[in-house]
């Protein structure tokens, strides 16, 4: 075994006897992201480098402290990617953070989110065991959905130490589009051409004007293209524009008014809590500042929730990150921490205060 896992499966065994909780890192890029660390800094970012890559079988399996712009320049040479458009928030953004936040870019709606890209994981848990879940093969189903479960975990059920994930080739084609619209018509169009079989890989609404992506076969985003009209951006636009929403380097992140995400139906009608900008179809909606009670009130009176994604410590400690827990739902959530982590020595209070 690895002579830096073994030291770790030691510091944990000794946290996990003394009752000191430890506060996993790896890039840091999404130290933001979450309740405040808590615990003895415990950095995993050594732990790097890619163990097996098969393009032909869209399958790459990596150390979680691998940076995530080394993996995409490797499956870029290959004309692959991460089709979930993992943001980065950074240069030193890894493969373990990106599991572990569970976050995904703009393309999110048209494939899937991260949990659905992983195969496999290899992790340690909260007494020291390194623990394997999955394969490299989606028909290896065994333990599949164990490993889906840190996807979003936020580092509160182990330590990432190797991931298996699917990959895809890079689009052939692609085309964005501008449209000047209203909120509630952009949210119309949205959901009609959501029926349709249009390539439509990315969408945006901000400040009156909707945005969408194409990607696919050349002959299939031509077609689109010559369809739903709009005003054909540039690639190089197209491509700035979706890289700043993916990083949040768009004029509406600036500033720093708390930002709160909001996961709701595509369907819930336009909102009126403060400024906005629409994604994945309708289906996340990004708010600037406004009443934590009003927003999550109308969030869940539509179906949804809201996340606190950006704000200082004092307002996450007076309203929660995340959108509080029904009994049910917590004591599931509790089940699955004393099974990963008995001893509760990973990233306390990084989800929910009391777990």
């Amino acid at each position: 075994m690895d002579s830096l896992i073994e030291n770790w499966i030691q510091r944990i065994a000794e946290a996990a006897r003394t009752g000191r909780a430890l506060a996993i890192r790896g890039g840091g890029s999404k130290d933001f992201y979450g309740g405040p660390a808590r615990g003895e800094p415990f950095e995993v970012a050594a732990y790097s480098g890619i163990v097996a890559y098969e393009p032909t079988e869209l399958v790459v399996t990596v150390r979680a402290g691998t940076p995530l712009v080394d993996l995409a320049a490797v499956l870029a040479a290959k004309g692959q990617c991460l089709a979930f458009e993992a943001p980065h928030f950074g240069p030193s953004a890894t493969v373990g953070g990106m599991l572990a936040a569970g976050l995904s870019g703009p393309r999110r709606p048209a494939v899937g989110a991260v949990r659905d890209f992983v195969l496999g994981v290899k992790i340690l848990n909260g007494i020291g065991e390194v623990l394997s879940f999955g394969g490299q093969v989606m028909k290896n189903v065994a333990g599949y959905d164990v490993a889906r479960l840190m996807a979003g975990s936020l580092g509160t059920l182990g330590v990432v130490l190797e991931v298996s994930l699917k990959v895809l080739p890079l689009p052939v084609a692609e085309k964005s589009l501008s449209f000047v619209l209203d909120e509630t018509t952009a949210l119309a169009r949205l959901n009609q051409w959501a029926g349709q079989p249009w390539p439509i890989s990315a969408s945006a609404w901000n400040d009156g004007v909707l945005t969408l992506r194409l990607s696919g076969a050349a002959a299939a985003v031509a077609a689109a293209q010559r369809t739903l009209g709009g005003e054909l951006l540039s690639d190089a636009e197209g491509g700035a524009f979706w890289q700043s929403l993916r990083e949040q380097e768009h004029e509406f992140f600036n500033g720093g008014e708390a930002l709160w995400r909001l996961s709701l139906p595509s369907t819930a009608p336009a909102q009126t809590l403060g400024r906005t900008l629409i994604e994945w179809g309708g289906a996340q909606r990004w708010l600037r500042s406004g009443d934590p009670t009003s927003i999550r009130a109308a969030s869940a009176s539509v179906g949804g929730h809201a996340t606190l994604f950006r704000g200082d410590d004092a307002l996450k400690a007076s309203v929660g990150v995340f959108q509080p827990l029904g009994e049910p739902l917590a004591r599931i959530h509790r089940r699955l921490k004393q099974a990963f982590d008995p001893h509760g020595v990973f990233n306390p209070g990084r989800m929910y205060p009391d777990f």
